[in-house]
């Protein structure tokens, strides 16, 4: 090696023990839950002098670099990027941040970078950076129950499907969701929803089929569903017509009306269908995924089966939520009951001729899931507006005429577990007001008719004097 070679060799050396060395790294975040505080905090070293600290936060897939926190060591000073009413960032130390209360937008990678001078040109600055990833998760903050395509009728001829759906909002990342039956796991067989176009090959899209749960059966039910098997015992199979939705008006709550008389209810549940089956159904479920804007996820989840209202009536569903954020599941629960004995309320209370009735569901001697669909009829006869039936939780009759005394009523609330049929008799009393007019009237046109009396008697009399 010559001489030349040494002295640029040493030259080297030199420059870089000039430059001095600079390393950064952070240390790994684990997830955090929404609410808590998070410390970032930026490892470095280095012999040459310090310039600044700069925490950079890292936004759509890196395109972006939004600077959240400075600090300077020329003069020792820190600040925040951020607006007054978002300033959330404190400086621990130096190189380390903290965030209280995280959010879900918090959720992302940061970047530390470290400047240092140059020790060669006390001008120039040098610099290192690190970064990480701070998961923020979210629990559900919602989670509901709902029967689908209610309220629906009940039919004591034919198959029905019945499906619930288990929605839970606000969870990043997505839960877990199951169902529970009498507090028993539900072992189920999971499917992909069909598109439109899917739906016409029948069954062709369940799959995955598992062993079912056993469910203990109350005696009485058992040897009367047994009577009831078809003689080749098959199985229930799901059926593929959905009812028809229906909507209802609201209810007004108040207190029984003493012009009403309560007919003893005619419950039409007890009538089992020869579908009906004692052998536990096939559950199938399958769920949905839907991602928000605000990085949480709606999921929805559908146990579907063949109804059987023998069995399936007061049994009690839940819909339980797992998360990473939760210490325990969240859970909501439903009981399947068919409705009984609708208590009906009229107004006014003394329904005179002419005025509007309103005959209206107060509300059950029972809690009642699914949703009742109510209908209205008149015993013996239309409705006052000519229409054989009226749906809605409110019966409306305008103006009523004083030939609907002592009309009949009946109300049918049903959901697919059963019907059940309430009467009660519409009074209609006199209506003073209306008498007075029309009395009023009949005296004005006896008054007018006695008047043209004396008038032609008086001109047959003018008659007969001059003609004699």
């Amino acid at each position: 090696m010559s001489i030349f070679s040494l002295c640029l060799l040493l030259c080297a050396v030199l420059l870089d023990l000039a430059a001095g060395y600079l390393t950064v790294t952070i240390e790994p975040l684990p997830p955090v839950v929404v609410g808590e505080t998070v410390t970032l905090k930026c490892n470095f070293k280095t012999d040459g002098r310090l310039r600044e600290i700069v925490w950079y936060r890292v936004t759509d897939g890196g395109t972006i670099k939004q600077k959240i926190f400075t600090y300077d060591a020329m003069f020792n000073t820190n600040y925040s990027h951020m607006e007054d009413y978002r300033k959330r960032e404190d400086l621990v130390y130096q190189t380390t941040v903290r965030l209280p209360e995280v959010r879900i937008s918090d959720n992302g990678p940061y970047e530390c970078h470290v400047g240092i001078y140059d020790r060669a040109t006390r001008e120039k600055v040098v610099l290192a950076s690190g970064n990480v990833f701070l998961t923020v998760m979210s629990p559900p903050n919602n989670i509901s129950v709902v029967a689908e395509n209610t309220p629906a009728p009940f039919s004591r001829y034919q198959a029905q499907n019945f499906t619930l759906i288990c929605t839970a909002k606000g969870g990043k990342p997505a839960p877990s969701v199951y169902f529970k039956r009498d507090g028993e796991l539900i072992e189920v067989i999971s499917y992909t929803q069909p598109s439109a176009g899917d739906q016409g090959g029948g069954s062709a899209w369940f799959r995955g089929a598992r062993p079912l749960i056993s469910r203990d059966l109350d005696e009485t039910k058992l040897q009367r569903s047994l009577s009831l098997l078809d003689p080749e015992s098959r199985s229930a199979h799901l059926y593929t017509e959905r009812p028809q939705r229906v909507r209802t008006q609201g209810l007004r709550a108040s207190e029984p009306s003493p012009a009403t008389e309560v007919i003893p209810e005619t419950v039409v549940s007890r009538e089992f269908p020869r579908w009906v089956h004692s052998t536990d159904p096939l559950y199938y479920f399958s769920h949905t995924q839907i991602p928000q804007s605000d990085g949480s996820v709606v999921v929805q989840a559908r146990l579907t089966w063949t109804l059987n209202p023998q069995l399936d009536n007061d049994a009690l569903f839940s819909c339980e939520v797992k998360h990473p954020a939760l210490s325990m599941p969240m859970q909501t629960e439903v009981t399947l009951a068919a409705p009984k004995g609708p208590k009906l309320y009229m107004t006014p209370s003394r329904a005179k001729v002419g005025d509007t009735v309103r005959i209206t569901v107060q509300g059950f001697q029972n809690e009642v899931f699914p949703e009742p669909l109510f209908t209205w009829t008149r015993v013996g006869g239309r409705l006052l507006d000519g229409s054989t039936e009226r749906d809605g939780k409110e019966l409306i009759l305008e103006r009523v005429p004083a030939e609907l005394n002592g009309s009949m009523y009946r109300c049918t609330a049903q959901n697919p577990l059963g019907s059940t049929d309430t009467h009660t008799r519409l009074i209609v009393f006199e209506n003073p007001s209306m008498m007075k007019n029309t009395q009023s009237q009949n005296s004005g046109a006896s008054h007018m008719n006695a008047a043209g009396g004396l008038t032609w008697m008086a001109l047959v009399l003018t008659v007969t004097v001059e003609l004699t």
